[in-house]
């Protein structure tokens, strides 16, 4: 019913839209002229551009999609100042960026996250997002976390290289060169179903024109350090390369020990390295992303990119798809350093153990009976005024507080329909010592360690453990943007006591921040009307 009522109202508006835009060839991997350094402005705009060849208002970071590569080296000081130059009255007027994966030790006010770290920075303003990634590398990304603007374009890749990477002896190639992302892409504003995937900003939809494909260029007897990053607001992907497997060396900014697959399911917000050895004969091979959707297909190039190693014609690939004899498992992945699971082993034997019961009722989701609705003063500005515990703090039902240097275990468990569900936790990596798939082992010697886990579908659950370390309010909650929107959703406020003495002194723009958006007229919010389109959509994804 949901998609045919999208149908309807993707043909009524796309008669109003701009022309589709009708290309041919190919274009080279993207070009990384939009490359910025961890010290830049990032500006946030609003443009038409045309990815799959259908032409749309966006919202955008630096003017590209996805947004320019922010390229830091290990130990680097990030000072990103966001200009909000948004003008489109049909999207958001206001915007948040999160640096997705990156920790906020001591600086959780600049998580990015709207009404939990921080209010919305209004048109016309800016934020400077001052932080340090202590002992972090490897592949992040970076995104809007205000309601679902995500999806119209504000999504762009953060990878900050370790020159003493223990893991080099495996390849010869790490640059810019071999960031991959992986994203759906909608035509309406806040769309129920995506019209198409996007690998590195570039893809083709069913019925549209052929328009042009990422390549992605190599050459032969060289190993090349591929980062894919998984920038969708819902679909998640089985990742492929023809006539070719990978190593797995990193899970979400964590080593793990090599594996070697010959695909990945990347699900939203999930990031890895794979190593690629360039072995075979010179040629052209698809690259391949099918997403989870009804009738998915690689026909005329969608769902697909290209691999041209030097010396290949400027042709499409006539390689076929085969059926995947190694896929990762995800209890297959293990943590390349100090791997093990903090406190006792065995499942309920940490300091807090949590269970949370996911539910959709309505298509409105719950957490523990409770239906996350973002609260008109942020998380963060709650603590620091003085409120301390969960029955203080807004959104009542929706925030658990922690105690400081605890190890918590928490079980998810989904009842209600959809999914598989990706989840996010911010601030930390975790354990994950069952996966969703897995229905009865535990692992607390060796688990994968990473920042998102699917939780699975109805009847499933997903158990990982963490440790208190870091003061702040940190979102839990599903990497879905639709689910999100609808309530899956809730807040670990971390050692409330202890939140002012760990972050500091904050800056003023942070509380500069809060009476701006509080003034602003819903003209000059925005979205109003692409709100309510959806809504008619369905309002099993947009509750009253």
């Amino acid at each position: 019913m949901y998609a045919a009522l999208a149908f309807v109202l993707s043909s009524v508006l796309q008669a109003y839209a701009a022309a589709i835009v009708s290309r041919s060839g190919c274009r080279p991997l993207l070009q990384r002229s939009n490359v910025i350094d961890p010290v830049a402005h990032l500006r946030i705009v609003n443009k038409y551009i045309a990815p799959d060849g259908f032409n749309r208002s966006t919202t955008l970071a630096g003017g590209t999609f996805p947004g320019p590569l922010i390229k830091a080296t290990k130990g680097d000081r990030f000072s990103l100042n966001v200009v909000n130059e948004l003008t489109d009255p049909t999207q958001f007027l206001s915007t948040t960026v999160h640096w997705h994966g990156l920790f906020q030790n001591g600086t959780n006010y600049a998580d990015g996250v709207a009404f939990v770290t921080q209010c919305p920075i209004a048109q016309n303003n800016s934020f400077l997002y001052q932080f340090e990634a202590r002992n972090q590398a490897g592949t992040y990304w970076y995104h809007s976390h205000y309601s679902t603007q995500t999806c119209d374009g504000l999504r762009g890749p953060l990878v900050i290289y370790d020159p003493e990477d223990p893991m080099s002896y495996l390849y010869d190639v790490d640059d810019e060169t071999t960031v991959i992302t992986l994203a759906d892409w909608y035509h309406l504003y806040r769309a129920v179903n995506p019209n198409s995937t996007l690998i590195n900003g570039l893809g083709r939809f069913a019925g549209g024109p052929q328009s042009d494909l990422a390549v992605v260029n190599i050459e032969y007897g060289k190993r090349y350090r591929l980062r894919l990053v998984g920038m969708s607001c819902d679909t998640h992907f089985i990742f492929s390369i023809d006539g070719h497997t990978f190593t797995v060396i990193e899970a979400d900014g964590v080593l793990t020990e090599p594996l070697l697959v010959d695909s990945i399911q990347v699900f939203p917000g999930q990031r890895y390295s794979v190593v690629l050895n360039a072995d075979q004969l010179v040629g052209n091979y698809w690259i391949r992303a099918l997403p989870n959707l009804a009738n998915a297909t690689f026909n005329d190039g969608m769902n697909s990119a290209i691999l041209r190693y030097q010396g290949a014609p400027v042709a499409d690939p006539s390689t076929n798809h085969t059926a995947s004899v190694m896929p990762m498992l995800e209890t297959n992945l293990h943590a390349l350093n100090h791997p093990g699971t903090p406190g006792v082993p065995g499942y309920g034997n940490a300091d807090i153990n949590l269970k949370l019961l996911v539910n959709n009722t309505g298509g409105a989701y719950s957490i523990n009976g409770v239906h996350y609705k973002p609260p008109s003063v942020p998380v963060l500005l709650q603590i620091l005024s003085g409120a301390q515990t969960a029955v203080d703090l807004m959104p009542n039902g929706s925030v658990i507080t922690l105690e400081a240097n605890k190890v918590v275990e928490l079980t998810m468990t989904t009842i209600g329909f959809g999914g598989p569900h990706p989840i996010h936790l911010h601030g930390h990596t975790f354990d994950v010592i069952q996966s969703a798939e897995n229905t009865s082992f535990f692992n607390y010697l060796n688990p994968v360690r990473r920042d998102v886990v699917s939780a699975g579908s109805q009847g499933q659950q997903m158990v990982i453990r963490f440790v208190t370390d870091n003061a702040g309010p940190w979102f839990l909650h599903c990497h879905i943007d639709w689910h999100l929107e609808a309530g899956f959703a809730v807040v670990m406020a971390e050692n409330p006591p202890g939140v002012s003495g760990h972050v500091g002194k904050l800056p003023s723009a942070w509380d500069n921040l809060c009476p701006k958006y509080n003034s602003l007229t819903p003209s000059q919010v925005g979205g109003t009307n692409s709100y309510e389109q959806a809504k008619n959509i369905s309002t099993l994804l947009f509750p009253d």
